[in-house]
Protein backbone atom coordinates (compact mmCIF):
# COMPACT_ATOMS: atom_id res chain seq x y z
CA UNK A 1 0.00 0.00 0.00
CA UNK A 2 1.26 3.50 -0.67
CA UNK A 3 1.46 6.57 1.40
CA UNK A 4 -2.01 8.11 -0.04
CA UNK A 5 -3.74 5.01 0.47
CA UNK A 6 -3.01 4.30 3.66
CA UNK A 7 -4.10 8.17 4.16
CA UNK A 8 -7.41 6.99 2.99
CA UNK A 9 -7.90 3.40 4.78
CA UNK A 10 -6.79 5.52 7.89
CA UNK A 11 -9.51 8.30 7.33
CA UNK A 12 -12.19 5.80 6.57
CA UNK A 13 -10.97 3.64 9.70
CA UNK A 14 -11.90 6.81 11.50
CA UNK A 15 -14.75 7.55 10.48
CA UNK A 16 -16.40 4.55 11.19
CA UNK A 17 -15.15 4.97 14.97
CA UNK A 18 -16.78 8.25 14.86
CA UNK A 19 -13.52 10.37 15.12
CA UNK A 20 -14.30 14.07 14.55
CA UNK A 21 -11.81 14.69 11.97
CA UNK A 22 -10.27 11.27 10.81
CA UNK A 23 -8.44 12.49 7.59
CA UNK A 24 -6.39 15.37 9.71
CA UNK A 25 -5.74 12.53 12.67
CA UNK A 26 -5.07 9.69 9.59
CA UNK A 27 -2.31 11.99 8.79
CA UNK A 28 -1.17 13.18 12.13
CA UNK A 29 -0.63 9.26 12.47
CA UNK A 30 1.27 8.39 9.64
CA UNK A 31 3.26 11.62 9.81
CA UNK A 32 4.73 10.51 13.39
CA UNK A 33 5.45 6.80 12.32
CA UNK A 34 7.40 8.08 9.39
CA UNK A 35 8.84 11.35 10.15
CA UNK A 36 7.25 13.16 7.22
CA UNK A 37 5.64 16.41 7.37
CA UNK A 38 2.08 16.71 5.86
CA UNK A 39 3.16 18.27 2.90
CA UNK A 40 6.02 15.24 2.28
CA UNK A 41 3.66 12.75 2.82
CA UNK A 42 1.45 15.12 -0.02
CA UNK A 43 5.14 14.96 -2.51
CA UNK A 44 5.69 11.39 -2.04
CA UNK A 45 2.10 9.72 -1.79
CA UNK A 46 2.90 7.37 -4.53
CA UNK A 47 5.71 5.79 -2.47
CA UNK A 48 5.23 2.16 -1.17
CA UNK A 49 5.11 1.40 2.42
CA UNK A 50 6.76 -1.64 4.20
CA UNK A 51 4.47 -4.20 5.93
CA UNK A 52 6.09 -3.82 9.69
CA UNK A 53 4.98 0.11 9.07
CA UNK A 54 1.59 -0.24 7.45
CA UNK A 55 0.96 -3.16 10.42
CA UNK A 56 1.92 -0.28 13.01
CA UNK A 57 -0.09 2.29 11.19
CA UNK A 58 -3.26 -0.25 11.63
CA UNK A 59 -2.68 -0.84 15.27
CA UNK A 60 -2.69 3.01 15.80
CA UNK A 61 -5.59 3.23 14.27
CA UNK A 62 -7.19 0.76 16.09
CA UNK A 63 -6.07 2.44 19.72
CA UNK A 64 -7.37 5.55 18.33
CA UNK A 65 -10.77 3.90 17.13
CA UNK A 66 -11.04 2.90 20.92
CA UNK A 67 -11.15 6.41 22.20
CA UNK A 68 -7.64 6.82 23.22
CA UNK A 69 -6.51 10.47 22.38
CA UNK A 70 -4.62 11.05 19.37
CA UNK A 71 -2.36 13.47 22.04
CA UNK A 72 -1.43 10.51 23.80
CA UNK A 73 -0.55 8.26 20.94
CA UNK A 74 1.74 11.11 19.69
CA UNK A 75 3.02 12.07 22.89
CA UNK A 76 2.52 15.98 22.02
CA UNK A 77 0.13 18.55 22.41
CA UNK A 78 0.32 22.52 21.78
CA UNK A 79 -0.71 24.74 24.18
CA UNK A 80 0.30 28.96 24.03
CA UNK A 81 2.22 28.29 21.25
CA UNK A 82 4.22 25.92 23.10
CA UNK A 83 4.59 21.92 21.77
CA UNK A 84 4.41 19.87 25.12
CA UNK A 85 5.40 16.60 25.94
CA UNK A 86 1.85 14.45 27.44
CA UNK A 87 1.36 11.43 28.55
CA UNK A 88 -1.32 9.08 30.50
CA UNK A 89 0.69 11.00 33.73
CA UNK A 90 -1.06 14.20 32.86
CA UNK A 91 -3.91 15.86 31.48
CA UNK A 92 -4.37 16.92 28.02
CA UNK A 93 -4.07 20.71 28.02
CA UNK A 94 -7.17 22.24 26.92
CA UNK A 95 -7.84 25.67 25.09
CA UNK A 96 -9.84 27.19 28.38
CA UNK A 97 -6.88 26.88 30.44
CA UNK A 98 -5.42 29.72 28.36
CA UNK A 99 -8.00 32.09 30.07
CA UNK A 100 -5.90 31.29 33.25
CA UNK A 101 -2.72 32.25 31.42
CA UNK A 102 -4.42 35.20 30.06
CA UNK A 103 -5.86 36.27 33.56
CA UNK A 104 -2.36 35.97 35.36
CA UNK A 105 -0.24 37.68 32.57
CA UNK A 106 -2.69 40.77 33.40
CA UNK A 107 -1.24 41.24 36.76
CA UNK A 108 1.74 42.33 38.10
CA UNK A 109 4.03 39.98 39.75
CA UNK A 110 7.82 38.71 40.28
CA UNK A 111 6.81 35.59 41.79
CA UNK A 112 4.55 32.75 40.52
CA UNK A 113 3.39 29.04 42.59
CA UNK A 114 1.47 26.86 39.90
CA UNK A 115 -0.41 24.29 42.11
CA UNK A 116 -0.60 20.62 40.41
CA UNK A 117 1.07 21.64 37.24
CA UNK A 118 0.40 18.60 35.35
CA UNK A 119 2.26 18.72 31.67
CA UNK A 120 3.41 22.44 32.95
CA UNK A 121 1.47 23.62 30.38
CA UNK A 122 0.34 26.89 32.68
CA UNK A 123 3.54 27.47 34.13
CA UNK A 124 5.59 27.46 30.88
CA UNK A 125 3.39 29.55 29.46
CA UNK A 126 3.75 32.04 32.09
CA UNK A 127 7.42 31.87 32.24
CA UNK A 128 7.81 32.25 28.50
CA UNK A 129 5.81 35.45 28.76
CA UNK A 130 7.71 36.68 32.04
CA UNK A 131 11.04 35.96 31.70
CA UNK A 132 12.21 37.84 34.74
CA UNK A 133 9.84 36.26 36.74
CA UNK A 134 10.64 33.13 39.63
CA UNK A 135 8.87 30.75 38.63
CA UNK A 136 7.71 27.58 40.97
CA UNK A 137 5.41 24.49 40.54
CA UNK A 138 4.42 21.56 41.87
CA UNK A 139 3.06 17.96 41.49
CA UNK A 140 2.13 14.89 43.62
CA UNK A 141 2.43 12.67 40.63
CA UNK A 142 5.96 11.59 39.73
CA UNK A 143 5.23 11.09 36.41
CA UNK A 144 3.54 14.23 35.59
CA UNK A 145 6.58 16.01 37.56
CA UNK A 146 8.99 14.40 34.97
CA UNK A 147 7.06 15.08 32.43
CA UNK A 148 6.76 18.39 33.31
CA UNK A 149 10.61 19.27 34.02
CA UNK A 150 11.33 17.38 30.60
CA UNK A 151 8.81 20.05 29.06
CA UNK A 152 10.73 23.05 30.67
CA UNK A 153 14.24 21.54 29.48
CA UNK A 154 13.11 20.95 25.88
CA UNK A 155 11.87 24.65 25.97
CA UNK A 156 14.98 26.14 27.69
CA UNK A 157 12.54 27.78 30.44
CA UNK A 158 13.53 27.83 33.54
CA UNK A 159 11.30 26.48 36.55
CA UNK A 160 12.00 25.25 40.37
CA UNK A 161 9.67 21.70 40.34
CA UNK A 162 8.51 20.37 43.56
CA UNK A 163 7.01 17.01 44.70
CA UNK A 164 4.15 17.93 46.75
CA UNK A 165 0.54 17.71 47.66
CA UNK A 166 -0.72 21.36 47.24
CA UNK A 167 1.17 23.96 49.91
CA UNK A 168 3.06 20.53 51.37
CA UNK A 169 6.60 21.49 50.15
CA UNK A 170 6.41 25.47 50.69
CA UNK A 171 5.96 25.49 54.40
CA UNK A 172 7.18 29.11 54.94
CA UNK A 173 7.48 30.68 51.57
CA UNK A 174 5.28 32.75 49.99
CA UNK A 175 4.46 34.34 46.39
CA UNK A 176 3.05 36.59 44.62
CA UNK A 177 0.90 34.71 42.57
CA UNK A 178 -0.36 31.20 42.59
CA UNK A 179 -2.59 29.95 40.41
CA UNK A 180 -3.82 26.37 39.74
CA UNK A 181 -6.00 24.30 37.49
CA UNK A 182 -6.97 21.61 40.25
CA UNK A 183 -9.60 18.91 40.32
CA UNK A 184 -12.96 19.79 39.98
CA UNK A 185 -15.33 17.78 38.30
CA UNK A 186 -17.80 15.89 40.63
CA UNK A 187 -16.80 12.57 41.94
CA UNK A 188 -19.07 10.10 39.31
CA UNK A 189 -19.87 13.16 36.75
CA UNK A 190 -22.03 11.43 33.19
CA UNK A 191 -18.66 13.64 31.23
CA UNK A 192 -16.28 11.08 32.72
CA UNK A 193 -17.31 8.63 30.16
CA UNK A 194 -17.11 10.75 26.99
CA UNK A 195 -14.46 11.81 25.19
CA UNK A 196 -11.07 11.97 26.13
CA UNK A 197 -11.78 11.51 29.82
CA UNK A 198 -12.07 7.71 30.21
CA UNK A 199 -7.87 7.80 29.67
CA UNK A 200 -6.79 10.71 31.59
CA UNK A 201 -5.84 10.58 35.09
CA UNK A 202 -8.78 10.48 37.34
CA UNK A 203 -7.09 12.02 40.57
CA UNK A 204 -6.19 15.10 38.47
CA UNK A 205 -10.28 15.59 37.34
CA UNK A 206 -12.84 14.22 39.94
CA UNK A 207 -12.58 16.13 43.43
CA UNK A 208 -15.63 14.92 45.72
CA UNK A 209 -18.84 15.35 45.55
CA UNK A 210 -19.41 18.88 44.37
CA UNK A 211 -16.12 19.30 42.47
CA UNK A 212 -15.08 21.94 45.21
CA UNK A 213 -12.55 19.57 47.48
CA UNK A 214 -9.52 20.83 45.94
CA UNK A 215 -10.42 23.91 45.03
CA UNK A 216 -11.76 24.46 49.38
CA UNK A 217 -8.23 23.04 50.22
CA UNK A 218 -6.18 25.86 47.73
CA UNK A 219 -8.15 28.77 49.19
CA UNK A 220 -8.17 27.59 53.02
CA UNK A 221 -4.26 27.36 52.72
CA UNK A 222 -3.54 29.96 50.26
CA UNK A 223 -3.48 32.96 52.38
CA UNK A 224 -0.38 32.41 54.30
CA UNK A 225 1.64 32.12 50.90
CA UNK A 226 0.68 35.06 49.38
CA UNK A 227 2.75 38.32 49.53
CA UNK A 228 0.43 41.61 50.52
CA UNK A 229 -1.47 42.00 47.53
CA UNK A 230 -0.94 38.76 46.00
CA UNK A 231 -3.32 37.18 44.09
CA UNK A 232 -4.84 33.24 44.11
CA UNK A 233 -6.76 32.37 40.73
CA UNK A 234 -8.21 29.18 39.58
CA UNK A 235 -9.40 27.54 36.93
CA UNK A 236 -12.95 25.52 37.66
CA UNK A 237 -16.04 24.36 35.95
CA UNK A 238 -18.29 26.38 34.20
CA UNK A 239 -21.00 26.52 36.36
CA UNK A 240 -18.70 27.04 39.70
CA UNK A 241 -17.70 30.04 39.78
CA UNK A 242 -20.58 31.39 42.18
CA UNK A 243 -19.02 29.06 44.86
CA UNK A 244 -15.50 29.50 43.96
CA UNK A 245 -16.51 33.54 44.40
CA UNK A 246 -18.49 32.88 47.93
CA UNK A 247 -15.28 30.35 49.28
CA UNK A 248 -12.50 33.12 48.15
CA UNK A 249 -14.49 35.74 50.27
CA UNK A 250 -15.20 33.70 53.17
CA UNK A 251 -11.25 32.74 53.63
CA UNK A 252 -10.44 36.83 53.73
CA UNK A 253 -9.82 37.58 50.05
CA UNK A 254 -11.15 40.71 48.33
CA UNK A 255 -11.55 42.15 44.82
CA UNK A 256 -13.02 38.74 44.06
CA UNK A 257 -13.90 38.50 40.28
CA UNK A 258 -14.35 35.70 37.90
CA UNK A 259 -13.55 35.97 33.94
CA UNK A 260 -15.05 33.92 30.72
CA UNK A 261 -13.25 31.73 28.80
CA UNK A 262 -13.83 31.96 24.78
CA UNK A 263 -16.65 29.62 25.15
CA UNK A 264 -18.32 32.38 27.02
CA UNK A 265 -18.19 30.16 30.53
CA UNK A 266 -17.19 31.60 33.83
CA UNK A 267 -13.97 29.38 33.78
CA UNK A 268 -11.49 31.40 36.30
CA UNK A 269 -11.80 33.23 39.57
CA UNK A 270 -9.58 35.16 41.53
CA UNK A 271 -9.00 36.61 44.75
CA UNK A 272 -6.58 39.46 46.78
CA UNK A 273 -4.81 38.70 49.52
CA UNK A 274 -4.59 41.48 52.39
Amino acid sequence: MNIAGALLFGRNELLKAGVESPALESRLLLSYLTGLSHSALIIHDDELLDEALLQRFKELLKKRATGYPVEYILEQKEFWGLKLKVTPDTLIPRADTETLVEQALNTDFSSVLDLGTGSGAVILAIKKERPKAQCFACDLNEGALEVAKFNAANLGLLVEFSKSSWFEAYKGRSFDLIVSNPPYIEDGDEHLKHSSLPFEPLCALTSGKDGLDDIRIIIKGAREHLNKHGILMLEHGYNQAFEVRKLLSENGFVNVGTVRDLGGNERVSFGTCF
